[in-house]
């Protein structure tokens, strides 16, 4: 029972983050830096997860998965009601039951509260909509979970990553037709547009190609990079409605953290990693950690060298690969050293070198060569030879 309740343990710890902006005030404060810290420290000192268990209760996993829906929902009705300057009467009911009062909390949270609260609910989105969205996109015989993780993606403003993440990434991962791989040297302030840009156009291509093949219209509702954004824009349209144009500014200020923690993630799962474009995708070409903490909270996501080298794998099932080239830390922390691209470039050197000397064929040295110049690559070889 323990290997499925598990992977509930980051909706508890969204709860309990919405109670804390809900509580507003300092509680967000307080909220945001007991979640930073609960998930730092959590993979720092409570080990890896190398276990394999055989999860059969597919109807329990699937469950959990699902339960990011009213997750989801409850975490930006509370998002909504943080801004909103309208009167909501459920409020003052709320208040008057738990003798706490919501309404002059919220009216008395400062701008610095507010900000804060941007990013933390940001992460917590990220957390719980983005990642099981990836789960979902992944299921493309189930139009169900398709749609369910689109609509998941669409808040952070990418329901097209199911069409540019399936299609293109796990064909290009690691190569120079992935733009979310980032070469050596880039840092992530500069990779993150790179990599938005790159992943809509990539996405629009493929509708374009798929659309074109089957005689459809490319500008229509059979686009399903246009529905995506259509479902983006339908949401906002639902919130200024309920939450007036602060609610939509608040929102998307979430949206657009997620969206950019997204990216972060990509970059670290796979920075400075080269592959052939001919050569197989092996568990090689992708960052892995096996952090208890990260991997039950983000179903086993950060199990994401077997993820690459077997994409239609479902969570449950992905395989701890201890053999693979392993990640500084757990997620949360690696996020951290990330915004720090000399402390970031330091930490990776020897990650690389040893990615270089021990895992790296001929033809990827060759992909090195060309990115950075002949001295890496001969380094290597030199090596090799002593």
């Amino acid at each position: 029972m323990f290997h499925y309740l598990k992977f509930a343990n980051y909706f508890i710890t969204t709860l309990l983050g919405v109670t804390a902006v809900l509580f507003a005030q300092y509680w967000i404060l307080f909220g945001f830096g007991i979640f930073i810290a609960f998930y730092i420290i959590g993979d720092t000192f409570f080990g890896e997860d190398l276990s394999q268990p055989n999860l059969t209760k597919k109807w329990a996993l699937n469950a959990m998965l699902y339960a990011s829906v009213p997750t989801t929902f409850i975490l930006l009705t509370v998002c909504i009601w943080l801004v909103t300057p309208y009167d909501w009467a459920a409020m003052h009911w709320l208040s008057a039951n738990v003798e706490y009062d919501f309404v002059a909390a919220k009216a008395n949270t400062s701008i610095i509260e507010i900000f804060v609260a941007v990013i933390f609910c940001g992460l917590m989105l990220s957390g719980i909509a983005t990642v099981v969205g990836h789960e979902l996109i992944h299921r493309i015989g189930n139009k169900k979970a398709v749609t369910t993780g689109r609509c998941l993606m669409a808040l952070s403003f990418d329901a097209s990553f199911s069409i540019e993440h399936v299609f293109n990434h796990h064909v290009h991962v690691a190569t120079e037709n992935d733009p979310v791989t980032a070469p050596r040297g880039r840092s992530i302030y500069k990779h993150v547009p790179i990599a938005i840009w790159g992943t809509n156009k990539s996405a629009w291509q493929i509708e374009v190609k798929r659309l074109n093949r089957k005689k459809q219209r490319v500008l229509s509702l059979h686009n399903q990079f246009i529905t995506g954004w259509l479902m983006t824009a339908a949401w906002l349209g639902f919130v200024f409605l309920v939450g007036s144009w602060q609610g939509v500014l608040f929102v998307s200020g979430v949206g657009l953290v997620a969206k950019i923690t997204l990216e972060i993630v990509n970059y670290m799962e796979h920075y400075g990693l080269v592959r052939h474009p001919r050569e197989r995708v092996m568990p090689k070409h992708s960052w892995n950690t096996n952090r208890k903490v990260s991997c039950w909270a983000m179903f086993n996501l950060p199990r994401h060298s077997h993820h690459h080298a077997k994409g239609a794998v479902p969570f449950e099932k992905l395989e701890a690969m201890p053999d693979a080239p392993v990640m500084i830390g757990g997620y949360i922390s690696t996020i951290v050293l990330v915004l720090l691209p000399p402390l970031w470039y330091k930490l990776m050197q020897p990650k690389l070198q040893h990615w270089d000397e021990t895992m790296a064929n001929e033809s990827e040295l060759a992909i090195l060569r060309l990115q950075q110049g002949e001295s890496i690559a001969s380094d290597v070889n030199d090596r090799r030879l002593v």
